[in-house]
Protein backbone atom coordinates (compact mmCIF):
# COMPACT_ATOMS: atom_id res chain seq x y z
CA UNK A 1 0.00 0.00 0.00
CA UNK A 2 1.53 3.74 -1.45
CA UNK A 3 -0.45 6.13 1.12
CA UNK A 4 -0.75 5.37 4.88
CA UNK A 5 -3.44 7.64 6.95
CA UNK A 6 -1.80 9.51 10.73
CA UNK A 7 -5.33 8.62 12.76
CA UNK A 8 -5.98 10.97 15.76
CA UNK A 9 -4.28 9.37 18.37
CA UNK A 10 -6.06 8.26 21.68
CA UNK A 11 -4.48 9.99 24.41
CA UNK A 12 -6.38 8.63 27.56
CA UNK A 13 -9.31 6.73 28.62
CA UNK A 14 -10.90 10.24 28.71
CA UNK A 15 -10.13 11.70 26.17
CA UNK A 16 -12.98 11.53 23.04
CA UNK A 17 -11.51 14.61 20.75
CA UNK A 18 -8.72 16.46 20.72
CA UNK A 19 -8.66 20.18 18.39
CA UNK A 20 -5.37 20.69 16.01
CA UNK A 21 -4.08 23.84 17.02
CA UNK A 22 -1.46 23.88 14.48
CA UNK A 23 0.43 21.83 11.52
CA UNK A 24 3.84 21.77 11.30
CA UNK A 25 4.17 19.81 8.13
CA UNK A 26 2.29 21.61 4.52
CA UNK A 27 0.78 19.47 1.60
CA UNK A 28 4.14 18.34 -0.21
CA UNK A 29 6.18 18.39 2.65
CA UNK A 30 8.38 15.73 3.02
CA UNK A 31 8.17 13.37 6.97
CA UNK A 32 10.77 11.46 8.41
CA UNK A 33 10.05 8.78 10.56
CA UNK A 34 8.57 9.67 14.11
CA UNK A 35 9.08 13.85 12.75
CA UNK A 36 6.03 15.69 14.02
CA UNK A 37 3.11 16.30 11.65
CA UNK A 38 1.13 18.44 13.97
CA UNK A 39 0.29 19.80 17.23
CA UNK A 40 -2.87 18.93 19.43
CA UNK A 41 -4.53 20.12 22.35
CA UNK A 42 -7.18 18.31 24.48
CA UNK A 43 -8.43 19.45 27.80
CA UNK A 44 -5.84 18.54 29.89
CA UNK A 45 -2.75 18.75 27.92
CA UNK A 46 -0.95 19.77 24.31
CA UNK A 47 0.68 17.17 23.01
CA UNK A 48 2.74 16.50 19.13
CA UNK A 49 1.70 13.88 16.47
CA UNK A 50 4.32 11.93 15.12
CA UNK A 51 4.58 9.90 11.98
CA UNK A 52 5.09 6.42 12.48
CA UNK A 53 6.04 6.02 8.94
CA UNK A 54 7.88 8.14 6.63
CA UNK A 55 6.89 9.62 2.80
CA UNK A 56 5.42 12.78 2.06
CA UNK A 57 1.99 14.76 3.41
CA UNK A 58 -0.64 13.98 0.64
CA UNK A 59 -3.13 15.60 1.86
CA UNK A 60 -4.54 17.40 4.95
CA UNK A 61 -7.42 16.64 5.95
CA UNK A 62 -8.55 19.03 8.52
CA UNK A 63 -7.82 22.63 9.37
CA UNK A 64 -6.50 24.10 12.37
CA UNK A 65 -9.05 25.19 15.04
CA UNK A 66 -10.82 21.79 14.14
CA UNK A 67 -12.59 19.06 16.57
CA UNK A 68 -11.38 15.43 15.63
CA UNK A 69 -12.80 12.51 17.19
CA UNK A 70 -10.14 10.04 18.44
CA UNK A 71 -8.80 7.23 15.60
CA UNK A 72 -10.51 9.48 12.74
CA UNK A 73 -8.09 9.96 9.63
CA UNK A 74 -6.69 13.37 9.65
CA UNK A 75 -4.18 13.38 7.06
CA UNK A 76 -3.06 11.47 4.19
CA UNK A 77 1.06 10.61 4.04
CA UNK A 78 2.72 9.11 0.51
CA UNK A 79 4.86 6.56 1.74
CA UNK A 80 8.74 6.60 1.23
CA UNK A 81 9.72 4.98 -2.27
CA UNK A 82 6.18 5.22 -3.26
CA UNK A 83 5.76 6.91 -7.28
CA UNK A 84 5.30 10.41 -6.33
CA UNK A 85 1.59 11.60 -6.71
CA UNK A 86 0.61 14.94 -7.69
CA UNK A 87 0.17 17.56 -5.09
CA UNK A 88 -3.81 17.51 -3.86
CA UNK A 89 -4.43 21.66 -4.62
CA UNK A 90 -8.21 20.82 -5.35
CA UNK A 91 -10.79 19.45 -2.29
CA UNK A 92 -9.90 15.80 -1.68
CA UNK A 93 -11.08 13.12 -4.32
CA UNK A 94 -13.80 11.90 -3.38
CA UNK A 95 -12.30 8.01 -2.88
CA UNK A 96 -10.75 9.50 -0.32
CA UNK A 97 -13.06 12.11 1.45
CA UNK A 98 -16.08 9.33 1.90
CA UNK A 99 -14.56 7.10 3.48
CA UNK A 100 -13.05 9.41 5.99
CA UNK A 101 -16.15 11.49 6.64
CA UNK A 102 -18.04 8.21 6.73
CA UNK A 103 -15.45 7.17 9.45
CA UNK A 104 -15.98 10.52 11.39
CA UNK A 105 -20.08 10.52 11.06
CA UNK A 106 -19.83 6.72 12.96
CA UNK A 107 -17.38 7.93 15.22
CA UNK A 108 -19.59 10.90 15.90
CA UNK A 109 -22.64 9.25 16.08
CA UNK A 110 -21.68 6.58 18.68
CA UNK A 111 -20.00 9.01 20.98
CA UNK A 112 -23.34 11.22 21.26
CA UNK A 113 -25.40 8.05 21.50
CA UNK A 114 -23.12 6.81 24.66
CA UNK A 115 -22.31 10.16 26.30
CA UNK A 116 -25.60 12.51 25.56
CA UNK A 117 -28.12 9.77 26.78
CA UNK A 118 -29.57 10.79 23.52
CA UNK A 119 -29.17 14.42 23.16
CA UNK A 120 -29.20 16.85 20.03
CA UNK A 121 -25.73 17.19 20.62
CA UNK A 122 -22.40 15.69 21.62
CA UNK A 123 -21.10 16.59 24.76
CA UNK A 124 -16.95 15.53 26.03
CA UNK A 125 -16.93 13.39 29.13
CA UNK A 126 -15.63 17.14 30.68
CA UNK A 127 -18.52 18.89 30.15
CA UNK A 128 -20.88 16.12 31.53
CA UNK A 129 -19.12 15.63 34.43
CA UNK A 130 -19.28 19.30 35.69
CA UNK A 131 -22.91 18.88 34.57
CA UNK A 132 -23.25 16.11 36.97
CA UNK A 133 -21.52 17.93 39.33
CA UNK A 134 -23.32 20.56 39.58
CA UNK A 135 -27.25 18.68 38.74
CA UNK A 136 -27.44 20.16 35.55
CA UNK A 137 -30.00 18.34 33.36
CA UNK A 138 -29.68 17.20 29.57
CA UNK A 139 -32.17 19.25 29.13
CA UNK A 140 -30.73 22.53 30.69
CA UNK A 141 -27.46 21.07 28.79
CA UNK A 142 -29.53 21.74 25.36
CA UNK A 143 -30.18 25.07 26.14
CA UNK A 144 -26.69 26.29 26.14
CA UNK A 145 -25.61 27.54 23.39
CA UNK A 146 -22.26 26.04 22.61
CA UNK A 147 -19.21 28.20 21.20
CA UNK A 148 -16.64 25.42 20.23
CA UNK A 149 -16.79 23.66 16.77
CA UNK A 150 -20.45 22.97 15.22
CA UNK A 151 -22.01 24.56 18.39
CA UNK A 152 -20.77 21.82 20.70
CA UNK A 153 -20.62 23.20 24.70
CA UNK A 154 -17.03 23.68 25.40
CA UNK A 155 -15.86 23.87 29.24
CA UNK A 156 -16.12 27.56 29.61
CA UNK A 157 -19.67 27.77 27.94
CA UNK A 158 -20.75 25.62 31.18
CA UNK A 159 -18.96 27.08 33.52
CA UNK A 160 -20.37 31.08 32.13
CA UNK A 161 -23.84 28.85 32.13
CA UNK A 162 -23.35 27.88 35.81
CA UNK A 163 -22.41 31.58 37.42
CA UNK A 164 -25.34 33.08 35.28
CA UNK A 165 -27.68 30.21 36.23
CA UNK A 166 -26.70 31.34 40.16
CA UNK A 167 -26.84 34.91 39.18
CA UNK A 168 -30.39 34.09 38.77
CA UNK A 169 -31.35 32.25 41.65
CA UNK A 170 -29.55 34.89 43.75
CA UNK A 171 -32.04 37.31 42.99
CA UNK A 172 -35.13 35.41 44.04
CA UNK A 173 -36.48 37.08 47.42
CA UNK A 174 -35.25 35.17 50.41
CA UNK A 175 -37.70 33.99 53.19
CA UNK A 176 -38.55 36.37 55.97
CA UNK A 177 -38.25 34.39 58.57
CA UNK A 178 -35.67 31.38 58.90
CA UNK A 179 -37.80 28.48 61.08
CA UNK A 180 -35.08 26.05 62.22
CA UNK A 181 -31.77 26.50 63.11
CA UNK A 182 -31.14 23.18 61.20
CA UNK A 183 -32.34 24.52 57.91
CA UNK A 184 -30.21 24.16 54.91
CA UNK A 185 -27.50 27.31 54.63
CA UNK A 186 -28.61 29.62 51.78
CA UNK A 187 -25.76 28.75 48.77
CA UNK A 188 -22.99 30.72 47.69
CA UNK A 189 -23.56 32.10 44.33
CA UNK A 190 -20.58 33.81 42.35
CA UNK A 191 -20.97 37.19 41.76
CA UNK A 192 -20.50 38.93 38.43
CA UNK A 193 -17.04 40.05 36.93
CA UNK A 194 -16.09 43.70 38.36
CA UNK A 195 -16.14 45.93 35.03
CA UNK A 196 -12.32 46.96 34.11
CA UNK A 197 -11.41 50.39 33.54
CA UNK A 198 -8.46 50.81 31.46
CA UNK A 199 -6.09 53.69 31.36
CA UNK A 200 -3.31 55.13 28.79
CA UNK A 201 -0.36 52.76 28.27
CA UNK A 202 -2.36 49.66 29.30
CA UNK A 203 -1.64 46.52 27.41
CA UNK A 204 -4.00 44.13 26.75
CA UNK A 205 -3.03 41.07 26.47
CA UNK A 206 -5.11 37.52 25.99
CA UNK A 207 -5.12 34.57 28.08
CA UNK A 208 -2.92 31.92 25.82
CA UNK A 209 -5.01 28.74 26.08
CA UNK A 210 -3.22 26.56 28.91
CA UNK A 211 -3.70 30.07 30.60
CA UNK A 212 -7.87 29.96 30.54
CA UNK A 213 -7.62 26.16 31.35
CA UNK A 214 -5.71 26.45 34.85
CA UNK A 215 -8.12 29.91 35.39
CA UNK A 216 -11.19 27.56 35.24
CA UNK A 217 -9.81 24.78 36.76
CA UNK A 218 -8.79 27.35 39.70
CA UNK A 219 -12.03 28.82 40.07
CA UNK A 220 -13.70 25.54 40.29
CA UNK A 221 -11.97 24.63 42.48
CA UNK A 222 -12.74 27.01 44.71
CA UNK A 223 -16.09 26.79 44.21
CA UNK A 224 -16.52 23.42 44.85
CA UNK A 225 -14.31 22.71 48.08
CA UNK A 226 -13.92 24.88 51.38
CA UNK A 227 -10.38 25.37 51.51
CA UNK A 228 -8.01 25.09 55.20
CA UNK A 229 -4.72 25.34 55.27
CA UNK A 230 -2.32 24.26 58.05
CA UNK A 231 1.43 25.12 58.04
CA UNK A 232 4.45 23.10 59.96
CA UNK A 233 7.92 23.86 60.59
CA UNK A 234 10.58 20.68 59.08
CA UNK A 235 14.01 20.44 60.44
CA UNK A 236 15.32 19.30 57.24
CA UNK A 237 19.40 19.38 57.96
CA UNK A 238 19.28 15.29 58.14
CA UNK A 239 18.09 15.29 54.11
CA UNK A 240 19.91 18.28 53.49
CA UNK A 241 23.40 16.84 54.69
CA UNK A 242 22.62 13.34 53.07
CA UNK A 243 21.75 14.71 49.46
CA UNK A 244 25.11 16.35 49.46
CA UNK A 245 26.94 13.69 50.18
CA UNK A 246 24.63 11.55 47.86
CA UNK A 247 24.44 13.64 44.76
CA UNK A 248 28.19 13.37 43.11
CA UNK A 249 27.74 9.54 43.66
CA UNK A 250 24.13 9.62 41.94
CA UNK A 251 24.80 11.62 39.41
CA UNK A 252 27.96 9.37 38.66
CA UNK A 253 25.85 6.19 38.57
CA UNK A 254 22.97 7.16 37.11
CA UNK A 255 23.67 9.95 34.70
CA UNK A 256 21.24 12.26 36.12
CA UNK A 257 20.63 14.45 39.38
CA UNK A 258 18.73 13.51 42.08
CA UNK A 259 16.97 17.14 43.81
CA UNK A 260 14.54 17.10 47.27
CA UNK A 261 11.36 16.47 45.33
CA UNK A 262 11.60 12.55 44.98
CA UNK A 263 12.83 12.49 48.91
CA UNK A 264 9.82 14.83 49.81
CA UNK A 265 7.46 12.22 47.61
CA UNK A 266 8.99 9.57 49.57
CA UNK A 267 8.13 11.11 53.13
CA UNK A 268 4.53 12.05 51.90
CA UNK A 269 3.87 8.10 50.50
CA UNK A 270 5.12 7.16 53.85
CA UNK A 271 2.39 9.54 55.76
CA UNK A 272 -0.46 8.47 53.12
CA UNK A 273 -0.44 4.91 54.18
CA UNK A 274 -0.91 6.23 57.66
CA UNK A 275 -3.70 8.53 56.70
CA UNK A 276 -5.23 7.02 53.96
CA UNK A 277 -8.51 9.11 54.46
CA UNK A 278 -6.15 11.59 52.87
CA UNK A 279 -5.84 9.83 49.57
CA UNK A 280 -9.63 10.52 48.73
CA UNK A 281 -11.88 12.12 46.28
CA UNK A 282 -15.89 13.32 46.53
CA UNK A 283 -18.39 12.15 45.00
CA UNK A 284 -21.82 13.71 45.32
CA UNK A 285 -22.48 12.42 48.86
CA UNK A 286 -19.86 9.68 48.58
CA UNK A 287 -16.11 9.07 49.67
CA UNK A 288 -13.83 7.43 47.55
CA UNK A 289 -11.29 6.18 49.18
CA UNK A 290 -8.47 5.43 46.40
CA UNK A 291 -6.40 2.16 46.10
CA UNK A 292 -3.39 3.63 44.32
CA UNK A 293 -0.91 6.12 45.64
CA UNK A 294 -0.73 8.69 42.60
CA UNK A 295 1.05 11.91 43.17
CA UNK A 296 1.48 14.92 41.49
CA UNK A 297 4.02 17.17 41.21
CA UNK A 298 3.42 20.64 39.98
CA UNK A 299 6.11 21.58 37.44
CA UNK A 300 7.05 25.01 35.75
CA UNK A 301 7.11 25.33 31.90
CA UNK A 302 8.85 27.63 29.72
CA UNK A 303 5.89 29.63 29.05
CA UNK A 304 5.20 30.35 33.29
CA UNK A 305 2.04 28.28 33.20
CA UNK A 306 2.23 25.13 35.29
CA UNK A 307 1.45 21.35 34.71
CA UNK A 308 0.84 18.81 37.35
CA UNK A 309 2.45 15.19 35.83
CA UNK A 310 1.38 12.38 37.95
CA UNK A 311 3.92 9.61 39.37
CA UNK A 312 1.26 6.48 39.12
CA UNK A 313 1.69 4.20 41.94
CA UNK A 314 4.49 6.66 43.44
CA UNK A 315 4.31 3.55 46.78
CA UNK A 316 5.49 0.88 44.82
CA UNK A 317 8.48 2.66 43.56
CA UNK A 318 12.00 3.18 45.77
CA UNK A 319 13.96 6.46 46.04
CA UNK A 320 15.64 5.66 42.84
CA UNK A 321 12.60 4.77 41.02
CA UNK A 322 11.32 8.07 42.21
CA UNK A 323 13.59 10.59 41.45
CA UNK A 324 13.93 8.84 37.79
CA UNK A 325 10.16 9.01 37.28
CA UNK A 326 10.34 13.18 38.68
CA UNK A 327 13.45 13.55 36.34
CA UNK A 328 11.66 12.34 33.17
CA UNK A 329 8.27 13.50 33.76
CA UNK A 330 9.92 17.14 34.53
CA UNK A 331 12.40 17.05 31.40
CA UNK A 332 8.47 16.13 29.25
CA UNK A 333 6.67 18.36 30.81
CA UNK A 334 9.51 21.45 29.72
CA UNK A 335 9.68 19.86 26.65
CA UNK A 336 5.78 19.47 25.77
CA UNK A 337 5.91 15.81 25.36
CA UNK A 338 3.80 14.48 28.06
CA UNK A 339 0.45 12.87 26.95
CA UNK A 340 -2.92 13.48 28.61
CA UNK A 341 -2.59 10.04 30.89
CA UNK A 342 0.78 11.38 32.11
CA UNK A 343 -1.22 14.20 33.59
CA UNK A 344 -4.44 13.00 34.60
CA UNK A 345 -5.21 10.11 37.72
CA UNK A 346 -3.39 11.90 40.72
CA UNK A 347 -4.64 11.41 44.44
CA UNK A 348 -2.52 13.86 45.89
CA UNK A 349 -0.48 16.72 44.60
CA UNK A 350 2.67 17.97 46.02
CA UNK A 351 4.28 21.66 44.47
CA UNK A 352 7.59 23.33 45.74
CA UNK A 353 7.06 27.17 46.03
CA UNK A 354 10.52 27.33 47.49
CA UNK A 355 11.58 27.11 43.75
CA UNK A 356 10.33 30.51 43.80
CA UNK A 357 12.33 31.82 46.90
CA UNK A 358 8.97 31.88 48.96
CA UNK A 359 9.18 30.18 52.64
CA UNK A 360 5.24 29.19 52.51
CA UNK A 361 2.00 29.31 50.18
CA UNK A 362 -1.62 28.60 50.55
CA UNK A 363 -2.02 25.91 47.47
CA UNK A 364 -5.30 25.41 45.72
CA UNK A 365 -6.51 21.72 45.70
CA UNK A 366 -6.23 20.15 42.03
CA UNK A 367 -9.95 18.57 42.02
CA UNK A 368 -11.02 16.28 42.08
CA UNK A 369 -8.55 15.87 45.14
CA UNK A 370 -8.52 16.39 48.70
CA UNK A 371 -5.59 18.16 49.34
CA UNK A 372 -1.98 19.81 48.13
CA UNK A 373 1.31 20.20 50.12
CA UNK A 374 3.28 23.13 49.13
CA UNK A 375 7.02 23.21 50.05
CA UNK A 376 8.48 25.92 50.97
CA UNK A 377 12.27 27.15 50.33
CA UNK A 378 15.09 25.51 53.25
CA UNK A 379 16.82 28.63 55.44
CA UNK A 380 19.49 28.23 57.11
CA UNK A 381 18.40 29.26 61.08
CA UNK A 382 19.14 29.30 65.18
CA UNK A 383 17.14 26.54 66.30
CA UNK A 384 16.93 25.19 69.91
CA UNK A 385 17.87 21.36 70.05
CA UNK A 386 17.53 19.07 73.23
CA UNK A 387 20.12 17.01 73.81
CA UNK A 388 21.11 15.03 77.04
CA UNK A 389 23.51 17.62 78.03
CA UNK A 390 20.61 20.04 78.29
CA UNK A 391 19.79 22.56 75.45
CA UNK A 392 21.60 23.69 72.76
CA UNK A 393 21.25 26.46 69.82
CA UNK A 394 22.48 25.35 66.58
CA UNK A 395 22.42 26.22 63.19
CA UNK A 396 19.55 23.95 61.46
CA UNK A 397 18.29 23.86 57.98
CA UNK A 398 14.46 24.97 58.42
CA UNK A 399 11.30 24.23 55.97
CA UNK A 400 8.30 25.47 56.11
CA UNK A 401 5.40 22.76 54.68
CA UNK A 402 1.87 23.79 54.41
CA UNK A 403 -1.19 21.60 53.31
CA UNK A 404 -4.63 22.73 51.90
CA UNK A 405 -7.30 20.59 52.25
CA UNK A 406 -11.08 20.21 51.68
CA UNK A 407 -12.90 20.74 54.57
CA UNK A 408 -15.97 19.06 53.35
CA UNK A 409 -14.19 15.39 54.36
CA UNK A 410 -10.98 16.37 55.77
CA UNK A 411 -11.70 18.09 59.27
CA UNK A 412 -8.54 19.54 61.23
CA UNK A 413 -7.22 17.00 63.34
CA UNK A 414 -7.27 14.77 60.23
CA UNK A 415 -5.43 17.85 58.20
CA UNK A 416 -2.99 18.58 60.77
CA UNK A 417 -2.07 15.23 61.96
CA UNK A 418 -0.83 14.16 58.26
CA UNK A 419 1.11 17.34 57.75
CA UNK A 420 2.64 16.88 61.11
CA UNK A 421 3.60 13.71 59.84
CA UNK A 422 5.47 14.04 56.66
CA UNK A 423 7.44 16.98 58.70
CA UNK A 424 8.66 13.56 61.04
CA UNK A 425 9.13 11.48 58.47
CA UNK A 426 11.31 14.45 56.86
CA UNK A 427 13.00 15.04 59.98
CA UNK A 428 13.66 11.51 60.52
CA UNK A 429 15.69 11.23 57.64
CA UNK A 430 18.78 8.55 57.71
CA UNK A 431 21.52 10.79 57.33
CA UNK A 432 23.64 8.06 56.54
CA UNK A 433 21.29 5.83 54.24
CA UNK A 434 22.98 4.01 50.90
CA UNK A 435 21.56 4.49 47.59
Amino acid sequence: MSEFQLVMPKMGESIAEATIIRWTKNEGDSIALDETVLEIATDKVDSEVPSPKAGTLVKRLFNEGDVVPVNAPIAIIQLAGAAAAPKVSAPVPQVLAAPVKEIISQVDAAKAVLSSNAGARFYSPLVLNIAKAENISMQELETIQGSGSEGRVTKRDIISFIENRASQVATVPAPVAVSSPLQSAPTLVSKPAPSISLNGGDEIIEMDRMRKLIADHMVMSKQTSPHVTSFVEADVTNMVLWRDKAKKVYEKREAEKITFTPMFIECVVKAIKDYPMINVSVDGQNIIKRKAINIGMAAALPSGNLIVPVIKNADMMNLVGLTKSVNDLANRARGNKLSPDEISGGTFTVTNVGGFGNVMGTPIINQPQVAILATGSIKKKPAVLETPMGDVIAIRHMMFLSLSYDHRVVDGSLGGSFLRRIADYMEAWEPNREI
